[in-house]
């Protein structure tokens, strides 16, 4: 091969190199139906762990540690596992916060709770039918039955809360204990986190706040880990169900507004996952990788309305000169950038 040759292939070589490198970065998103998937999956985990260790565990000499360890654990793996497929939520409180933080849009949400309940209630059929197998439970006379056991996880108030708390006070507890857990998802999902704790502080967070409303309430702090029992234990459970959604909703919703007030809605973009749009915290310009790799839709136009200036340098070879460019990314308060999306 000539010298000649070979500078040209280099050259050409080069040229492929540094157009690889220059590509715009593209936005991957996973779709509606694998998130709700992982939400599914994530949900099942945190309540057929959790459950399943208050159900046998939870009335050790050890108290209630061992129980919100067993929420915490499944929230950890889960997160880790699901949660870059869907955000981890397997929460509806968290799932609202997110929708009134404008980190997913409302019908995504909904479709998340729904995914999230049926989810939980079918981890709950999954422990009585396990309870069922247990011939010292269905025996004829048998002091405890899976019914009986399935309703001591249930969460209730007044008579029927462990600790004979008054409605005033369950509810108290678990508005204040959930948007808790809330404000820790959102605050250490934000880019200047510590990205690799993240799972670990948000699922400590719920092993301590189930540790300190256990006694209370059965510790819901999650609507369908309450729904999760309701249909297997005694028709109180059900009778007392509201208060277990009204409560962790209003505690996210609380976080939730708090978070959406350090965002600009200005700021925010739009990423459609199935036909749902969710919203980004930088502008749709931001995912290119520098300003000269995005093409503005004026440019084209103005190629096309034949201006004699570009029109005579595509003649000739030359790249035209384009009409108009990016704006510049808007300046950002070190409060946005900290409650930013990431």
């Amino acid at each position: 091969m000539s010298t000649a040759t070979a500078e040209t292939a280099s050259d050409d070589t080069s040229a492929l190199s540094k157009t690889s490198t220059s590509a715009p970065k593209k936005l991957v998103t996973p779709g509606l139906g694998a998130a709700l998937g992982a939400e599914a999956l994530g949900t099942f985990l945190l309540c057929f762990a959790g459950l399943g260790t208050a159900l046998w565990a939870g009335g050790s000499a050890a108290g209630t540690l061992p129980v919100g360890l067993g929420f915490g654990l499944a929230l950890l793996a889960g997160i880790v596992a699901f949660g870059y497929v869907s955000g981890g939520h397997f929460n509806p409180a968290v799932t609202l916060a997110a929708a009134l933080a404008g980190s997913v849009s409302w019908l995504t949400a909904l479709f998340y709770v729904i995914a999230q309940v049926i989810a939980g209630v079918f981890a709950g059929l999954v422990l009585f039918l396990s309870l069922r197998l247990f011939p010292a439970l269905t025996a004829q006379g048998a002091k405890q039955t899976p019914t009986t056991l399935m309703t001591s996880l249930a969460n209730g108030f007044d008579q029927h809360s462990p600790s004979t708390m008054p409605m005033a006070g369950v509810l108290l507890i678990e508005v204040v204990a959930t948007a808790i857990f809330v404000a820790v998802i959102l605050g250490s999902s934000r880019p200047k986190a510590n990205t690799v704790l993240v799972p670990l502080a948000i699922a400590a967070t719920l092993a301590a706040v189930i540790t300190v409303a256990l006694p209370l309430s059965n510790a819901s702090i999650n609507p369908a880990r309450s729904t999760a029992v309701v249909f297997f234990s005694d028709p109180w459970a059900a009778g007392q169900l509201w208060l277990f959604w009204v409560a962790p909703l209003l505690g996210g919703a609380l976080s939730g507004l708090v978070f959406r007030a350090f965002v600009v809605p200005a700021d925010l973009g739009t990423v459609v996952v199935d036909g749902s749009a969710s919203t980004l915290a930088a502008p749709p310009l931001a995912v290119a990788e520098d300003a000269a790799d995005v093409v503005v839709a004026s440019d084209i136009a103005g190629t096309n309305r034949g201006d004699s200036a570009n029109a005579g340098a595509g003649v000739k070879g030359e790249s035209p000169e384009p009409l108009t460019k990016p704006a510049p990314a808007p300046q950002r308060t070190e409060a946005q950038e900290f409650f930013d999306n990431p």
